[in-house]
């Protein structure tokens, strides 16, 4: 759900998405009314902020990243189509063990600079063969 990363700096991220007309969720949410479900702004911002942790492995695809907690959540206005959704998240703490990391990260999402959403996400990496 992020269509751009634009900058990665140490423990600070920058992205988006556009938010498109024929996105299939605007269907049911809401005919007279599209909206983007809170949901997806939330999920959007995860994989944003999931992206501080993986971006300098050179082989992501050898752990598996899970959301372990979402907290502080909280949605300021609505996103409709034809929105730009700008993502920033900034990794509070990471911790490694032998098996997982643990990473605790605060991301907010704007449109045309005005605050729509925020949330803290606890995300965990596991090694594939720990499945």
């Amino acid at each position: 759900m992020v269509d751009r990363v634009t900058r990665l700096e140490g423990k600070e991220i920058w992205g988006y998405k556009n938010v498109t007309h024929n996105e299939p969720y605007f269907a049911g949410h809401f005919p007279d009314f599209p909206v983007m479900p809170g949901v997806l702004i939330i999920e959007a911002m995860a994989q944003l902020s999931g992206l501080i942790i993986l971006g300098p492995r050179t082989e992501p695809e050898e752990r598996n990243m899970v959301f372990m907690g979402v907290d502080k959540v909280r949605f300021r206005r609505a996103v409709r189509p034809g929105d730009k959704l700008e993502m920033h998240a900034r990794l509070i703490y990471h911790r490694e063990a032998e098996r997982t990391e643990q990473a605790k990260i605060e991301a907010q999402a704007h449109v045309d600079g005005e605050l729509v959403a925020t949330a803290t996400f606890l995300i965990g990496l596991f090694s594939n063969t720990d499945a």
